[in-house]
């Protein structure tokens, strides 16, 4: 089978979301795994999103959000919903998910990603990147003699 252009296209930002998922399983945050269950989705979810590519022929993104915890997100979301007034479940959510954003940018940064925050008023908490580390860089969290294959082969180090 022969790979389309978009297919390519996904595929590069597919194995950009995977080296992003690994710099922030190597700082510790917990992930959320591509498919999981919604009600159990805590900690960083990166995906490849492509809305602006299919509509608007841009290119794909690679987006971090923060997935707080299900009830506190339940908690926020009906607190928006009848009472349009900034309760601490509301506060809460969103203080999180502007530290955490935070965070995920100054670790992806320090592994040498270029990042930034999404410029997205339906999603404000979300952190876009841009670019992976220079090419042959190799990651902090490896050991130094490992044969380290990054993922799609060595032609994507």
């Amino acid at each position: 089978m022969v790979e389309t252009s978009d297919e390519s296209v996904r595929g590069a930002f597919e194995r950009l979301a995977q080296r992003v998922r690994d710099e922030l399983a190597a700082a510790g945050l917990p992930l959320v795994m591509p498919g999981l269950s919604p009600e159990l989705a805590v900690g960083a979810e990166v995906c490849v999103d492509t809305w602006n590519h299919h509509f608007h022929g841009e290119e794909p993104e690679v987006v971090v959000r923060w997935k707080v915890s299900p009830q506190l997100r339940s908690n926020a979301m009906e607190d928006a919903r009848l009472r349009r007034v900034v309760t601490a479940a509301i506060r809460q959510s969103g203080e999180v998910q502007i530290a955490m954003a935070a965070a995920v940018i100054a670790i992806l940064s320090a592994a040498g990603f270029t990042v930034r925050d999404r410029d997205n008023d339906l999603s404000p908490f979300d952190v876009q990147v841009l670019a992976g580390p220079e090419p042959g860089r190799r990651p902090g969290w490896a050991f130094p003699d490992e044969g380290l294959v990054p993922p799609g082969g060595p032609e994507n180090a």
